[in-house]
């Protein structure tokens, strides 16, 4: 479901009437380029507030194509715009705003270079070496950002730390070979407080919450019903986990907790305009990420459906979730072993025996036996509406029908 507006107003387009010409060469660029690297090289790196916060001369300041706020920003990249985030892969690694590439001006060791040397030697001896770093890169930077652009509209949208010279300077270039840009004002840390601000004093629409014991099925539920453009927002999906103690086998690792809540942020602005939120049951961590506190307390208040289905069914939808068991054997051991405090080593060595001996459907069976439905059962909520899943399709549309019924009162 695309809930992004698209269209610009006149005054958002670059000019488009005079067709793209080609890029100019390095040589061509080099009386301005030189003038923006003796001003900025030294200060992209961001981490070196002394340097950064310098203030520019009037006539440097002149060298400024363009600025944007965040919340237009913001607009503009719901429309299409491209975001280009000049830090280093590092950072970018640690949060980014959602849909944003990643053009780095200097590698994570080259930042580390610059802001040694700044501060061992000073700001002439870090300007040399940034200019060293820095001008043979810049013509495969400008390729990469235009060929980025190809598949965007509007203007392109450049950040970094705070909004000091890494974009600044990524933005001249990009302007003086005619590529439209702006320069975010505040960069990252701008669009976090944004994000830490949302969280602590937003207002949802009511919050439906699918739950059920282990294997029921939720998850699955959760995407049919996204795909008939129900406002859902997969929190295990955007955490990239499944939210148990082996929640984690077979899947890539798991986004940073600032990135997890710039990628809810996203969904949940994508819904802006939902009169209901449907969303699975979960706990306050998922893997080793935290579901913001106000926002999981919303889960909470809303008339639950509880999804039923027999052990069977539930232990083939388990099978089917973790497709390549006999590849991760091995990992499998670990998380078996911690659950002693639990369950007693008598019944884990019992486990370790199927899981070794390949008994995959007696493990799984005997895991939600002992282990997930005692778990699970303290979830059983007062409120809520019951749910036979099976068999799956006509289950899938009993849960459709729940939902109506609730959210049309």
């Amino acid at each position: 479901m695309n809930l992004r507006p698209s269209g610009y107003e006149p005054d958002e387009l670059p000019d488009c009437s005079i067709p793209r010409q080609r890029l100019p060469t390095l040589t061509e660029m080099k009386p301005k380029v030189n003038r923006f690297l003796s001003i900025c090289c030294v200060a992209l790196r961001d981490g070196v507030e002394t340097c950064i916060d310098n203030p520019m001369t009037r006539s440097d300041n002149d060298l400024i194509q363009a600025t944007v706020e965040l919340d237009k920003a913001l607009e503009l990249r719901n429309k299409g715009a491209l975001l280009v985030d000049v830090r280093t892969p590092a950072e970018f690694a640690e949060a980014t705003i959602p849909g944003a590439i990643n053009v780095p001006i200097f590698s994570d060791e080259e930042r580390v270079q610059v802001g040694t040397l700044y501060k061992q030697k000073g700001k002439g001896t870090a300007r040399m070496l940034g200019v060293e770093l820095v001008s043979p890169k810049i013509p495969a930077l400008l390729k990469q950002v235009e060929a980025a652009q190809r598949e965007h509209t509007g203007p392109v949208i450049v950040f970094c730390w705070r909004g000091g010279m890494r974009s600044l300077a990524m933005t001249s270039f990009l302007n003086l070979a005619g590529i439209h840009a702006r320069q975010l004002i505040g960069g990252h840390k701008a669009f976090r407080s944004h994000v830490c601000a949302y969280f602590e004093s937003a207002q949802w629409p009511p919050i439906y919450v699918l739950r059920g014991l282990t294997g029921v099925g939720k998850t699955e539920v959760l995407h049919r019903l996204e795909e008939q453009d129900f406002p859902v927002v997969d929190l295990e999906g955007l955490a990239n986990h499944r939210g148990s103690a082996f929640g984690a086998l077979g899947l890539e690792p798991q986004p940073r907790q600032k990135m997890f809540e710039a990628l809810l942020w996203d969904r949940l602005d994508q819904l802006d305009s939902a009169d209901y939120l449907v969303t699975e049951g979960e706990s306050l961590h998922i893997g080793r990420l935290l579901v913001p506190k106000r926002f999981h307390q919303a889960m909470q208040v809303q008339t639950s459906l509880w999804l039923k289905a027999s052990l069977e069914f539930r232990t083939r939808i388990i099978l089917d979730d973790y497709p390549a068991l006999d590849q991760l054997r091995e990992q499998f051991e670990k998380p078996i072993c911690a659950l002693k405090e639990r369950l007693g080593n008598k019944v884990v060595n019992h486990l370790l025996e199927l899981l070794h001996a390949g008994k995959w459907e007696e493990l799984v069976r005997d895991l939600m036996v002992h282990y997930y439905d005692p778990l699970y059962l303290h979830t059983y909520p007062e409120q809520r509406i019951e749910v036979e899943l099976e068999p799956f399709d006509s289950g899938v549309q009993r849960v459709v029908e729940a939902l109506k019924r609730l959210t049309e009162k």
